[in-house]
């Protein structure tokens, strides 16, 4: 069961941890018991992280099939964020559309987001 404290994630974070990727402990660490929360968005992040390494890996389409099934499995709240917020704000830091989203979305809840990106994770450091 998750405590009651939460954390915005970006899909850097959830990918090392679906995909078993070198910082995935550090992530699960720095997650937590947190109830996650995501933009509406991540899902196809994965979705494309999972087509990347399938074309990267083709040889491990089974274990990497396995391993992006366990998105469901995390139990991430997602909630849609306004594209004109997104915009607006990417065009304010410099950050894609996509990464202004988690900005966003963690600025507008008042959370932390946790991500590996180092951009975006800067950002979100300047509002601690």
């Amino acid at each position: 069961m998750r405590g009651s404290s939460a954390i915005v994630v970006d899909a850097s974070a959830v990918a090392a941890v679906v995909f078993n990727e070198p910082a995935s402990e550090d992530v699960v660490e720095r997650l937590g018991d947190a109830r996650l929360i995501a933009p509406s968005l991540l899902p196809y992040e994965l979705a494309n992280v999972y087509v990347i390494k399938l074309r990267r890996y083709p040889d491990q389409e089974v274990g990497l099939g396995r391993a992006f099934s366990l998105l469901g499995a995390l139990d991430i709240e997602l909630v849609s964020v306004p594209a004109d917020a997104a915009g607006s704000l990417a065009s304010e830091t410099g950050l894609t559309a996509y990464d202004a989203a988690y900005l966003w979305l963690a600025r507008r809840l008042g959370l932390e987001l946790v991500t590996l990106d180092r951009a975006l994770g800067s950002h979100a450091n300047n509002e601690l």
